[in-house]
């Protein structure tokens, strides 16, 4: 046995890197996680979680990810960051993965579970408001903005059904939408349509967060600390009106992780991970021995509860495998 090569590499750290790294582990296979620059993905930047089974009064986000993290290293689990720039097959069979500093790490099945990135709108403040009335995730975070009012910038399926969600919750519920139609189906355009807590301004864009107001004779400014209002600009006319709001939502669409795999594996259009060909293990990519998990291959549910079940699968398939290549 080469005690230089891994038997699992699972490449990412949020919640179907770590739940595959348990389940590895404890099928004693030796085990490395390679967790980039953001240990615990996205889910460490949502501020309170309350629908992730186990935990009464909700958990924070980053408290859940940092104690998944030790839990797999108390199991012992080796994590790592570091960045996968590509990946290449030995003569043996065993996969060799180059990392961003040219080392090379070798490996006889690896797991991508490197997720998926929310685009953003790319404003000043978007980002240090997350959590603080900016969202990519209305399931996530819905159910925090109870009879307040909130935006949904976006016009595909995704901002519709964030849309819906969202008018169980909140009082009101606009869409901003830059086009003068929808590209979400038509379905969902129906139930939008029929909503009365949802309208949609259109042929518009947000174009500042928090734009200052002037003062008011207490002398109070917009706060930093917390969202307050929008600028929203209709791009046919140049109109420019401030929303004063409770929640932004940006559900523009998300970008799969996944390049330093596209040469490898086969991916679908928008760049997720295509798996379940060979129905023996259902989340194996189109190359024998790497498997994926999580939102890199999911553009449905993405939720950290069904990442982990992901993991979970993936984990087992990757061991299954393994005894199959031993024989």
């Amino acid at each position: 046995m080469n005690e230089n090569v891994y038997d699992t590499i699972i490449v990412g750290s949020g919640p179907a890197g770590l739940t595959a790294a348990i389940y590895n582990v404890r099928a004693n296979l030796k085990t490395l996680v390679l967790g980039g620059d953001e240990p615990g993905g996205q889910l460490t930047l949502t501020t309170h979680v309350e629908n992730y089974p186990g935990f009464a009064k909700g958990i924070g986000g980053l408290k859940l990810m940092m104690d998944m993290q030790e839990q797999t290293r108390n199991l012992g689990v080796e994590i790592r960051n570091g960045y996968v720039s590509r990946i290449s097959k030995k003569q043996t069979n065993n996969f060799q993965i180059i990392l961003d500093n040219n080392e090379i790490l070798e490996s006889k099945a690896i797991i991508v579970a490197t997720g998926a990135k929310a685009k953003w709108l790319g404003l000043p403040k978007e980002k240090e408001l997350i959590g603080k009335g900016v969202s990519s995730c209305a399931t996530c975070d819905g159910a925090f903005f109870r009879d307040k009012v909130v935006v949904v910038v976006g016009g595909g399926d995704v901002a519709g059904e964030d849309a819906w969600f969202l008018s169980k919750f909140a009082s009101k519920v606009y869409i901003i939408h830059r086009r003068d139609k929808f590209r979400m189906q038509v379905a969902v355009a129906k139930k939008i349509e029929n909503n009365p807590k949802i309208e949609v301004v259109w042929n518009s864009e947000v174009i500042n967060i928090n734009f200052k107001l002037p003062a008011s004779p207490a002398g109070r400014q917009t706060s930093n600390t917390k969202l307050e209002n929008i600028l929203v600009k209709n791009n046919q006319t140049g109109e420019e009106k401030i929303m004063s709001i409770d929640g932004l939502f940006v559900a523009i669409g998300h970008d799969p992780a996944t390049s330093f795999v596209k040469k490898n594996v086969n991916l679908k259009e928008g760049g997720q991970i295509i798996v379940g060909k060979d129905l023996e293990f259902p989340t194996m990519s189109s190359v024998p021995g790497i498997f994926a998990a999580g939102d890199c291959v999911d553009d449905v549910y993405r939720q950290a509860i069904v990442a982990a079940g992901d993991g979970c699968k993936a984990a087992m398939d990757a061991e299954r495998w393994l005894e199959t290549i031993k024989n």
